[in-house]
């Protein structure tokens, strides 16, 4: 078993996946709000495209955070931690209401297992472009 090792880029790629990953899911948001005022979207249509907006975040703040193409699967993961702690954190203070409850814990657990499959993408997409360049 690999030993995992806490440096400064370690660290860096945490803290840069996950802010990237705040900054996108805000952004997303605001569009689908926009998207969702001017339109009849369904109800039933929300909660899925929620969904969808956390993992493009995830992903893409794995994508663009880590730049060191080892650990993916725990960076991965702790980019997805953090974030879902942190938007559910956010997006609580901006409707009053923050609450922990089973709904929650599955987006917790979403955002760990999201987090790990970007990590591994992320890595892997840069390892073989950095093969070839």
């Amino acid at each position: 078993m690999k030993k995992i090792s806490f440096n400064k880029q370690f660290l860096f790629d945490l803290l840069r996946g996950t802010v990237i990953a705040v900054l996108a899911s805000l952004a997303l948001v605001l569009i689908f709000a926009l998207v969702v005022n001017l339109t009849d979207v369904p109800e039933v249509v929300i909660a899925p495209v929620n969904q969808a907006i956390k993992i493009i975040s995830v992903l893409l703040g794995c994508l663009i955070g880590i730049k060191e193409k080892k650990q993916g699967v725990f960076k991965g993961a702790l980019i997805g931690l953090t974030y879902t702690f942190l938007s559910i954190l956010i997006f609580g203070l901006i409707s009053n209401t923050i609450k922990f409850n089973a709904m929650s814990l599955i987006d917790v657990a979403l955002g760990i297992v999201i987090g790990a499959i970007s990590g591994v993408i992320a890595v892997n997409v840069r390892k073989r472009s950095a093969a070839r360049g």
